[in-house]
């Protein structure tokens, strides 16, 4: 029987205490090897070269180099490792900045520890992480012009599991569809909505809960 490599992950935050924190608990998991720590987005992104993370957290307000420009950066530089946000603001500007970066989840600091594992085991599982304050801002002050034609069920359907971040493959099977037709729904949806980007889609999915955080 093959035994699953840990998830290896890298945390970074300017402030110790933090780390320490996080470390501690998340190594009580026996899926996750805490591989390192940075105190800032530069320094995480050095780091990151050489330790290899599956996914990065890391905090949004940092000194040198802060958690969306680094973020910017490590989805250029380092494309394949997944980005989770740890921060404690609700502001809707900073959520909707990081999505558009590239970020794949946004967590505040007040949730449980639970809800961070779920949190890291999702997105590294390749869907998309935001806990209920983060998707609250976001539905509260969601951008009506957004709202512009009513979709399907079935193109909801396709959106649900787009913005899940599961391929046209993996959604075709899922809901027993071709893969071409997938690809007509999910270019249906971009031109109702006006949207043509992954992280617009997933912002709107969240806005109208159509995903659950």
């Amino acid at each position: 029987m093959t035994v699953q490599a840990a998830l290896r992950v890298l945390l970074v935050d300017d402030h110790m205490l933090v780390l320490d924190g996080l470390k501690a608990r998340l190594e009580l998991e026996d899926n996750i090897e805490i591989i390192g720590t940075a105190s800032n987005g530069l320094e995480a992104l050095e780091v990151s070269k050489t330790l290899s993370p599956d996914l990065v957290l890391m905090d949004v307000s940092m000194p040198i180099l802060n958690g969306l420009e680094a973020t910017k950066r490590f989805k250029i530089e380092q494309p394949d490792v997944k980005i989770l946000m740890l921060s404690m603001h609700y502001e809707k500007e900073y959520i909707l900045s990081l999505i558009q970066s590239g970020a794949n989840g946004y967590v505040l600091k007040d949730v449980s520890s639970e809800e961070l594992v779920q949190a890291i085991n999702t997105v590294h599982q390749g869907g998309t992480y935001f806990s209920s304050g983060a998707s609250d801002a976001l539905f509260a002050q969601v951008n009506q012009e957004e709202k512009t034609e009513e979709l399907t069920k079935r193109e909801i359907a396709v959106l649900s599991e787009v913005a899940m971040g599961l391929s046209n493959k993996e959604i075709a099977l899922k809901l027993d569809i071709s893969v071409r037709t997938v690809e007509t729904h999910r270019q249906n949806i971009k031109n109702k909505l006006n949207i043509h980007t992954a992280a617009g889609l997933v912002k709107y999915a969240i806005a109208n809960q159509l995903i659950k955080p």
